[in-house]
């Protein structure tokens, strides 16, 4: 959530700052405003549903927004990607700090925590309908955010900004919710949504790109449309540690508003998404993924724990313990440099305002 809000703030202010008469120095160009105006007018409302079925509408809209980023990235790529200089070794298939990316597309496709919340709110909750929500909806959020990785690289390749570089992980997480929600709404009348993110590859188009910018308000508007997905997730949580019981009205609405109080606290006083999303994939998302789920089915496990189908969760144990250390080392040797705002060499003499290439 506090991602969410960090990448809310990027976008938005870059979108308002296309609007005439608004400056840099503009209240609307601020990302601290652009973040409390989204969070009191939007992700707080949404957030005080009690029944995660009530944003069934919400999530469809938030689907329809990403195949229209999808749409102008593809576009891009056709129409851009040829002004990009070519670099050397783009398509090496990994370098050698790439185990920081194994936590972030781990927080990408992270819906663990989701799973006993949404397995309740199926309509017929069976494991025949579970498999099925959850083959579909990952698998269209897999080729989807597969889709956006090739798109993206393929158009800046070596020049691909920061967290960009794990466009394939990041862009999976938030397309997963959508599809998910989507699909499992449809189908089951009920919801299925995953801890997603979109890794903000409009950071390498130029501002002066209207097609982008339009792009960047759909990003921004299905970023706000998400955030309370996750509060309901985290809630739900708390309560249950707090009281095993029903929140009265009173305690939803002081709860929901503390959560999003604090995560709108942290992500006003740091604005370094990289830095989240490798933290977040290393110590959280890599644990829920390979460590956790392996150890418990080692414990309901019968017999000895090296018997032939307890050796894939040793192993999930193992990788996932040593991408947990080597990730948080390495996030702390090598930390994402934080350029948003900045505008790539390749902007002042690219004509980027239509779609048609330059002759």
């Amino acid at each position: 959530m506090i991602s969410y809000n960090i990448t809310t703030g990027d976008t938005l202010t870059k979108v308002f700052l296309r609007i005439p008469g608004v400056g840099p120095g503009h209240i609307l160009a601020e990302r601290h405003f652009v973040i409390f105006l989204s969070t009191i007018a939007f992700t707080l409302p949404l957030s005080l549903y009690r029944k995660v079925e009530k944003l069934g509408k919400v999530s469809f809209l938030s689907m329809a927004l990403t195949f229209t980023i999808l749409i102008i990235v593809i576009t891009r790529a056709v129409t851009f990607g040829p002004q990009i200089p070519h670099t050397e070794n783009a398509w090496a298939f990994a370098k050698w700090n790439a185990i920081q990316a194994v936590g972030v597309m781990s927080f990408a496709f992270i819906c663990h925590h989701n799973s006993f919340l949404i397995y309740g709110s199926l309509e017929q909750p069976t494991l025949a309908n579970w498999s099925r929500v959850t083959h579909v909806s990952v698998g269209s959020a897999l080729i989807i955010s597969a889709a956006f990785a090739i798109a993206g690289y393929a158009t800046f390749t070596g020049y691909t900004q920061g967290i960009n570089n794990y466009t394939a992980g990041t862009c999976a997480t938030h397309i997963s919710l959508v599809v998910l929600f989507s699909v499992s709404k449809i189908h089951q009348n009920a919801v299925f949504c995953v801890c997603v993110f979109l890794g903000d590859i409009f950071e390498n188009y130029c501002r002066n790109d209207n097609l982008v910018t339009f792009g960047r308000f759909c990003f921004g508007l299905s970023i706000i449309t998400t955030f309370p997905l996750e509060c309901f997730v985290t809630r739900e949580v708390v309560s249950n540690v707090i009281c095993s019981r029903d929140l009265t009205n009173a305690e939803h609405v002081a709860l929901t508003v503390l959560i999003v109080a604090v995560c709108t606290a942290i992500s006003l006083a740091y604005d370094c998404l990289g830095v989240v999303l490798e933290l977040n994939g290393v110590l959280s998302a890599t644990p829920l993924i390979f460590i956790i789920p392996s150890a418990c089915f080692l414990k309901l496990s019968p017999g000895c724990w090296f018997h032939g189908e307890n050796l894939m969760p040793i192993a999930l144990i193992i990788i996932g313990l040593f991408v947990m250390l080597t990730g948080l080392i390495m996030t702390g040797l090598y930390p994402q440099d934080c350029s948003h705002g900045v505008e790539m060499f390749y902007c002042a003499d690219a004509n980027v305002s239509s779609t048609i290439p330059p002759v």
